[in-house]
């Protein structure tokens, strides 16, 4: 099949890019392809699968003015495919990346799945949620997985904090209680085959099933990398360095992959130590 990626050249684009060229033709392309809408239209045309994984990262300061890029990245390119959908006689399946942040806050002990009634009321919460009425309004029959922490030591979260880790920095963000929603770069890769290949629809969290503490990820991680784990990071330090975008790590998710388990997916990587040992023995 033709697969065309659309924010193609980041962490989760290339990596499936790489995979799926295997077995498909693919194409993949950065937000710049929006500034075409002649261009993207016939790439669209020509694909039979679309992938769509456009935005700026939510893991930097958020000033009002990113605030605004953040919004804009995802809401107006959606906005843009449906108005270029509404041309198309042949239109090809749309898979959909969200976020698990659409979920209100949540703790390991009593965790939520695509079960569900409604989103919170922050702003990531509000972001998914017009994200997803979008996609929806594109198609019908969209799959749309919602993303936990990818990890991955190319890029992400992972990267970002290895600096700190390495300098034997690493320690509970606030108490270290809130839930820590994963999925481990290989898994996330092959759950996106998987749903290619059984040609599901809906809403699907891609999460590994292993509810973990804040505090649990980064004593694993302090300890794949044999540093110390004991510094604090106190909410009101994060405020000063993100502003509102602190949510992004502070707000306590435990988001279940139910419907993806029921349709016969298996995860490989289902504990936290096992992963970190995988991604920085190789």
């Amino acid at each position: 099949m033709n697969i065309l990626i659309l924010g193609g050249t980041g962490l989760v684009g290339q990596a499936l890019h790489k995979t799926l060229q295997d077995d498909h033709q693919v194409q993949a392309f950065g937000r710049g392809i929006y500034s075409s809408t002649k261009l993207l239209t016939e790439k669209i045309e020509w694909s039979d699968i679309l992938i769509q994984l456009s935005g700026a990262s939510v893991a930097k300061r958020w000033t009002a003015r990113y605030k605004q890029e953040i919004w804009d990245s995802r809401i107006k390119t959606n906005q843009q495919l449906v108005d270029i959908f509404s041309t198309l006689k042949n239109k090809p399946k749309l898979i959909f990346a969200s976020a698990v942040g659409y979920y209100p806050e949540s703790y390991c002990d009593a965790a939520l799945d695509e079960s569900c009634s409604g989103p919170g009321s922050d702003y990531l919460s509000l972001l998914s949620t017009r994200w997803e009425e979008l996609a929806k309004e594109i198609s019908n029959d969209a799959l749309i997985f919602r993303f936990g922490v990818v990890l991955s030591k190319k890029a992400g979260a992972l990267k970002e904090m290895l600096p700190m880790y390495k300098l034997g920095l690493g320690g509970p963000i606030g108490s270290g209680e809130q839930c820590f929603p994963w999925i481990y770069i290989k898994d996330l890769v092959r759950a996106f085959s998987y749903g290619i290949n059984k040609d599901l629809s809906g809403i699907y969290n891609l999460t590994s099933p292993d509810l973990i503490t804040q505090k649990t990820f980064g004593k694993a991680f302090a300890k794949t990398l044999r540093r110390p784990f004991y510094l604090t990071t106190f909410e009101w330090q994060l405020k000063l360095i993100f502003g509102e975008g602190s949510q992004v790590l502070t707000k306590s998710l435990a988001i279940k992959p139910t419907k993806l388990s029921e349709q016969g997916f298996i995860f490989k990587y289902t504990k936290i130590e096992n992963t970190l040992k995988d991604i920085f023995n190789n």
